[in-house]
């Protein structure tokens, strides 16, 4: 087989040195973990975000299973000057998915990785390789009867705790800001050395999962969001399953009341009355996970406002869903439940517990499920709404202000009405913050919806950015827009820490708009 096999090659890198490079790569990981073959390449290629596959095309994948066979992976990327995109799983979806920011990169497929080391009932942790899923560690939990919850986001079954923590990604119980409860890190340099961060850096320690910080400069938060290093293990904590749990829903009947929602949240959250992190929906959203828009609406354009209203008056639900959930004892609960009730039915919301639901009503059973931490796959019907397989994730950051999340909520509909995208979007409940997410659906395979898409996504970013929303996430397209919008400094001192970590550039080059 010669070097024309390669689909794709890496900037400034030769056929001839690329082969040398795979040859290599075959020798210290086995040729069957090394995948060149385009049949075999497609599936890291695979993306839902609006822009042409090829601009991602991986040139091939590397599949290692120990730490060791990553430092050898390490030193033939930099004999070769041959880059590495490393993914714990690769289902980042709405942001990309497995394909890398630049083409020609090798995908560092760690899912062969995927032993869960250690899980400490007593202090509620786990220690686990980059490539476990949440639906293993479920699965682990289960079998050996923990009283121990996860914390999930949405596509929770193959997804990766390693992979949504270091992208700083979010789920519904309180232990949902994942970033915050992660507790130690093992990571290969670029040079092939191995930092364990935290406490982890000393010999022989049995505090690497309890207690963050370490000594001297903290250096976990540089290895998310980043490509800096090839995350290898990840401590973090677990939530000990509370005597009583208690979700509700709220809902308001009028898009302005988003303001009377977030202003009676926020005290509640800062409080920690509401302890999790919950969601506030549009009726849109509800409609989009469990309905086709072609037998609602089969016109062009945005959804009309009156079709969603008669939908949702029809279905029961409200203009904004509020989804939290109460934790604790019994007498806990119940202090804790007379405030939020009163709270709540005197902005106007309407209050419903577990008892006021229709049996078996699935949106209520999927929330219920995910502030539990409980895995579900059904949010994912919201890839059926238009069909396609198009989806990119907006995700602008907002104060927990209901002035604020009136003005993301207005902008974010004009614009995606004006390139004829509809409006589905939740805000996500932080303690200060809200994430604002909006999932822009549309056709793959409709090359105006795809033009539509891109060009409404960078709308957004452009629009909000102007106004001082900044993303907290972006998709591999548009990572280096994001960069931008950030700023001169910021993008100087990421890569100061790039040429001092990764000299070379082998470690996902283009990564959050970083390159050496």
């Amino acid at each position: 087989m010669t070097e024309n096999r390669f689909v794709a090659l890496p900037e400034g890198v030769s056929r001839e040195q690329f082969a040398l490079a795979i040859g290599e790569f075959e020798a210290a990981i086995g040729k069957e973990n090394v995948v060149v073959a385009p049949e075999l390449i497609a599936p890291y290629a695979k993306i839902m975000i609006p822009v042409d596959e090829n601009k991602h095309l991986p040139a091939g994948a590397l599949m290692p299973k120990t730490v060791e066979e990553v430092q050898k992976i390490m030193g033939i990327c930099n004999q070769y000057k041959t880059p590495v995109w490393p993914i714990s799983t690769g289902r980042n979806f709405g942001y990309g998915s497995a394909a890398p920011a630049r083409r020609g990169t090798l995908v560092l497929d760690l899912r062969r990785m995927n032993k869960i080391i250690e899980v400490d009932v007593d202090l509620g942790y786990a220690l686990v390789e980059a490539g476990v899923t949440y639906q293993q560690l479920a699965d682990y939990i289960k079998e050996h009867d923990l009283p121990l919850w996860l914390d999930t986001p949405m596509p929770a079954p193959v997804a990766s705790p390693t992979g949504n923590t270091l992208d700083r990604g979010v789920g519904y119980t309180p232990y949902g800001e994942h970033f915050m409860f992660q507790c130690g890190m093992e990571v290969v340099l670029a040079n092939g050395k191995v930092l364990r961060t935290g406490m982890g850096a000393l010999q022989n320690s049995n505090t690497w999962q309890v207690f963050k910080w370490g000594y001297g400069p903290y250096l976990d938060g540089i290895f998310t969001q980043s490509n800096y290093g090839v995350v290898t293990k990840m401590g973090f904590w677990l939530m000990p399953k509370p005597p009583v749990y208690k979700p509700f829903l709220v809902k308001y009947p009028k898009d302005e009341d988003i303001v009377k929602a977030i202003d009676t949240i926020r005290p509640l959250r800062m409080n920690q009355i509401i302890s999790n992190a919950g969601t506030v929906s549009n009726a849109l959203w509800e409609i989009a996970v469990t309905h086709r828009r072609s037998d609602l609406w089969d016109g062009e354009g945005q959804i009309p406002d009156e079709i969603v209203k008669k939908v949702a008056k029809e279905k029961g639900y409200g203009a904004w869903n509020v989804y939290a959930a109460l934790y604790g004892t019994q007498e806990q609960v119940d202090v804790n439940w007379k405030m939020v009730k009163g709270a709540f039915t005197a902005s106007g919301g309407e209050v419903l517990a577990e008892e006021d639901m229709t049996p078996g009503d699935p949106l209520w059973q999927y929330r219920k499920d995910m502030m539990s931490g409980t895995l579900s796959m059904f949010e994912f019907g919201l890839y059926n709404w238009r069909g396609g397989g198009g989806s990119t994730w907006f995700a602008p950051v907002s104060q927990a202000r209901g002035g604020e999340t009136m003005k993301q909520m207005e902008m974010a509909k004009q614009i995606t009405h004006d390139f004829g995208i509809d409006y589905v979007a939740l805000f996500i409940i932080g303690w200060r913050d809200m994430h604002h997410i909006v999932d822009l659906l549309y056709d793959r395979t409709n090359p105006k919806e795809m033009q539509s898409a891109h060009a409404c996504y960078k709308t957004l970013l452009t629009d909000f950015a102007k106004q001082g929303y900044g993303v907290y996430r972006a998709n591999t397209a548009f990572m280096d827009d994001v960069a931008e919008l950030y700023g001169e400094v910021k993008q100087e001192v990421n890569q100061m820490l790039k040429r001092a970590l990764d000299p070379n550039g082998i470690i996902a080059p283009g990564k959050s708009g970083i390159d050496i």
